[in-house]
């Protein structure tokens, strides 16, 4: 009996059949076939009643599954605290993102991690918020990127990576376009009820903290235009479309086609942070990967 057998038993159970089971491994599906039939031979019965449309255990395979994982998680075991000994990083460490910003260069910070631990795979993954807060907390995902409002989700910790002030800007032949001041003129919060707005999808910092500066003034801002491109959404409001809410930052892309105004009372920034599981992760690959990210991107108190 050998553990990449086990490792192809407990693979086909939870994909429920063997294609699947080979696409997840990475291996041609005629040798994962191969090793579940030698693993029965072994132990002389079958582990799969392979009769109907989908593949299923039979009594024989619902009883040595528990061991199977039970093995595969003692050689996990061994090698990571080989490892840590050794100081030498393996295994697999997941991050999630509702967007990806350009401005934190989350290619090079994943480059940089490799290059340091090229024996742990990494992968980003974009999720809806609800999701990856949700893997997060169970631990499907180590490290989460997402906008928060005033608090952080229940069972997570977090570090602000970005932190700017919000202003609203519309085309030059847009009525607002006419106000004027000695400095950058203004338009309030409430001014924005009856505008359709053009902003960032639910799940980032700037969507996060207009959602509940609107809701605390009492009404739900029209939202008619997204975009996940900060930038995009200057170039909507330039072409009369509506009104933007859109980083100060990211003004200067269209400026020469767009005025704009600061908002008021209140003022809003938007946010967005790392997220990872207050209880700490479960390995030390994970914990240098968190490790990693909030020494590389800004720390905003």
């Amino acid at each position: 009996m050998e553990l990449r057998q086990l490792e192809y038993f407990v693979a086909v159970t939870e994909e429920a059949g063997f294609t699947r089971a080979a696409a997840r491994l990475h291996v041609a599906q005629p040798g994962v076939s191969a090793q579940i039939r030698q693993l029965e031979r072994e132990l002389g019965q079958p582990l799969f009643d392979r009769s109907a449309r989908q593949v299923r255990l039979t009594k024989v395979g619902e009883a040595v599954l528990p061991y199977a994982r039970a093995a595969l998680a003692a050689v996990a075991a061994a090698r990571l605290v080989v490892d840590e000994m050794t100081g030498l990083l393996r295994g697999h460490v997941v991050m999630g993102t509702v967007s990806a910003p350009s401005v934190l260069d989350l290619p090079g910070l994943l480059a940089d991690f490799h290059d340091r631990h090229p024996s742990v795979e990494i992968s980003l993954q974009e999720s809806d918020p609800e999701s990856l807060i949700e893997a997060v907390r169970a631990g499907r995902m180590d490290l989460g990127l997402i906008g928060i409002g005033s608090s952080v989700p229940a069972g997570l910790d977090a570090q602000v990576v970005i932190d700017q002030a919000l202003v609203a800007a519309v085309g030059l032949t847009h009525d607002l376009a006419a106000q004027g001041s000695a400095g950058m003129p203004v338009i309030t919060l409430r001014e924005l009820a009856d505008r359709a707005l053009i902003c960032l999808p639910r799940g980032t910092g700037l969507r996060a903290a207009l959602d509940e500066a609107c809701a605390a003034a009492g009404f739900t801002p029209h939202v008619a235009f997204e975009a996940s491109e900060p930038y995009v959404l200057g170039q909507l409001a330039a072409k009369g479309l509506g009104l933007a809410v859109l980083p100060e930052s990211a003004v200067t892309v269209a400026k020469d086609d767009l005025h704009v105004l600061e908002i008021t009372e209140p003022r809003l920034r938007g946010r967005m942070a790392l997220i990872w599981r207050a209880t700490g992760p479960s390995g030390p690959a994970a914990r240098a990967f968190i490790d990693h990210a909030r020494r590389r991107l800004p720390d905003f108190p």
